[in-house]
């Protein structure tokens, strides 16, 4: 049996996700978020912000694609399961990795909460993409 990936599905994802991060970290918590990193709000050059959009955008694209293969293979075929095998991931890695990194640090529980939370909404939100919208069959 060949897993069948739905690639637009896909790139939706991927865009979705790279939507999600500017009303993330730009509408929602942006102050609050430059505040904790320390960041102050300067003109950042358009090159290197066009450089990192995109960087942002094709490593979304590949989380997207990531979890699609494992939607696929564990049959994940509808909203819930696709969004459970997308919250797993994040429980079982993504939150464990960046919390000790976090503790370890010495950083603050608002800005782990902050900084990976996006991940684990993101997560959620492809999955529930991927499950929900099916391939047609060839």
């Amino acid at each position: 049996m060949t897993m069948r990936i739905n690639y637009l599905a896909v790139f939706l994802c991927a865009v979705l996700y790279f939507l999600l991060g500017w009303l993330w970290f730009g509408v929602l918590f942006g102050q609050r978020w430059m505040a904790l990193e320390g960041i102050a709000m300067t003109q950042e050059a358009p090159k290197a912000m066009a450089e990192q959009f995109i960087t942002s955008f094709l490593l979304g694209l590949l989380m997207a694609f990531v979890l699609a293969n494992l939607c696929a293979w564990r049959n994940a075929n509808t909203a819930a399961r696709g969004a459970a095998i997308g919250v797993l991931l994040w429980i079982g890695f993504i939150g464990p990795v960046t919390f000790t990194t976090n503790m370890y640090e010495g950083r603050p529980t608002l800005l782990f909460a902050i900084n990976n939370f996006y991940p684990l909404v993101g997560l959620w939100l492809m999955g529930v993409v991927l499950g929900l919208w099916k391939k047609k069959p060839a």
